[in-house]
């Protein structure tokens, strides 16, 4: 029954529940690409290729290294349908929708790098890693091979495996498989697909030590205290990372009333065909940034842990009317990939801003206090080494009864760690303490600006840079 809820327990995920769509004739495809990978592989394949990157090979060249990362996030995602030589460039490269693949090369002359590179990380001497990555001729798409060493052994792994489905249509359900492989496991093109709410999100194990100090503290810690005590239901809203390309590449700004409006693209009639066709076949909007999907599943976690549940949606997916109810709400990403945060915009001290000098977000604080700026200023966008700013807003939805938690970031890896920081109990009590904010008791609403470095996507150093009692 199309549109009804469905509800998904597991014992590592929490319970999810999810829009249930029919099946189409594409989930023939996962058979096609013969790939299965249980959620406790994708944390090492992780920092596997944290361990790549920042090795020897790929040290000297950020721009494959870059490559290299992007086109594993995306089949982790499950997002086949942007490994493509014209979508990369546009993607990873800031060519215009338009270019002349024929005449411009980089894609192709940055995946042979990228080849020659990953054969000289993996050809070095010494114990054979768990992981290997390669990159076949003539394709985009990873090829991940995984041989578990003997002390760890594949038993370790969890019965639920989840059978990824590329390229899915508004209509893709997903399929759960249920029974392990014995022995060593070898997958090709990597997917995870687990649709929240028509979004292809490839579910990972995020953030492994600090959510198991998570899931053995106990959820009285605000904000969490004030949304698992109440009766009302909790939404969380992913991202929309293909809106924040459709404006950067038209120029154009869409305003929260045009998103609300399901008014897209501006000036649609000023582009040419193939700007039209990447802005609404390609950047369709049924998929959500790739650092949503671990904050969506440990906070499903810590709910599951006070017997309640959270429903996730895609922001094109939501109704405004879905947002004036006394529902709890969390909104992950900044307005330029969630415009939906433009409701509450004024009522925060720190509010994000577009700079059309800069090209990107930037923090503004509209109340500076003593030692404050007036703006924060990412050093580096994202996939850059350098110094970012996220936002941790807990406030009262305006005009309702429910709650609402802002994560957002100047660029992803903020909004991953303002998610991470807000599932780390005790880092998050921590935190709050030194702010002047008491964990537990009645609900006192608060804004964190953290501070971070980024260094290939990866965010470290995260600290409180000021701190709002509302």
């Amino acid at each position: 029954m199309e549109g009804a809820p469905l509800a998904i327990p597991n014992a590592r995920l929490g319970t999810l529940n999810l829009r249930m769509q029919p099946m189409t004739p594409n989930d023939a495809r996962s058979e096609e690409i013969g790939s299965i990978i249980g959620i406790e592989e994708i944390a090492p394949l992780q920092d596997h290729l944290k361990e790549v990157l920042e090795g020897d090979a790929f040290r000297g060249s950020h721009r494959s290294g870059q490559f290299l990362k992007h086109i594993v996030d995306r089949a982790i995602a499950g997002r086949f349908d942007s490994l493509k030589e014209r979508v990369i460039g546009i993607e990873v490269f800031g060519r215009s929708p338009s270019y002349d693949t024929g005449t411009d090369a980089i894609v192709r002359v940055t995946a042979s790098d990228v080849r020659k590179r990953l054969l000289q990380h993996y050809g070095r001497p010494g114990t054979p890693p768990e992981f290997r990555i390669s990159l076949p001729s003539g394709s985009y798409i990873p090829k991940i091979t995984h041989e578990p060493h003997p002390h760890k052994g594949s038993g370790d792994l969890p019965q639920a495996l989840i059978r990824g489905i590329p390229d899915p249509s508004p209509h893709t359900a997903p399929a759960i498989a249920t029974s392990p492989k014995d022995g060593p496991k070898k997958f090709q093109w990597l997917v995870l697909g687990l649709l929240f709410t028509a979004v292809n999100l490839g579910v990972a194990v995020f953030g492994g030590s600090s959510l198991r100090r998570a899931e053995r503290s106990s959820t009285s810690t605000l904000p969490w205290s004030a949304f698992f005590s109440a009766s009302h239901p909790t939404k969380l809203i992913t991202s929309d990372p293909n809106i924040a390309e459709i404006q950067g590449f038209t120029g154009g700004q869409i305003s929260l009333s045009d998103y609300a409006n399901h008014t897209y693209v501006p000036n649609p009639n000023l582009l040419t065909p193939d700007q039209r066709h990447f802005c609404f076949d390609v950047l369709r909007g049924d998929k959500a940034s790739s650092v949503d999907t671990p904050i969506a599943v440990n906070v499903a976690q810590l709910a599951e842990t006070n017997s309640k549940k959270v429903s996730v949606f895609a922001a094109r997916s939501i109704q405004l009317s879905d947002l004036q109810t006394d529902d709890n709400l969390i909104l992950l990403g900044s307005p330029r990939s969630n415009p939906w945060l433009g409701l509450f915009d004024s009522h925060l001290d720190f509010r994000f801003e577009f700079d059309p000098t800069r090209g990107r977000e930037i923090i503004r604080n509209v109340h500076p206090r003593s030692g404050e700026l007036q703006t924060y200023v990412a050093t580096a966008p994202g996939w850059a080494t350098g110094q970012s700013f996220a936002i941790i807003a807990f406030i009262q939805h305006p005009d309702q009864n429910g709650q609402v938690l802002l994560l957002a970031g100047e660029n992803g890896e903020g909004t991953e760690a303002a998610g991470r920081l807000v599932v780390d109990l005790p880092r998050l009590a921590s935190t709050l303490k030194r702010c002047g904010i008491s964990s537990s008791g009645p609900p006192q609403h608060f804004e964190i600006l953290l501070h971070l470095n980024t260094m290939a996507g990866s965010p470290s150093n995260v600290d409180a840079a000021a701190c709002h009692i509302l």
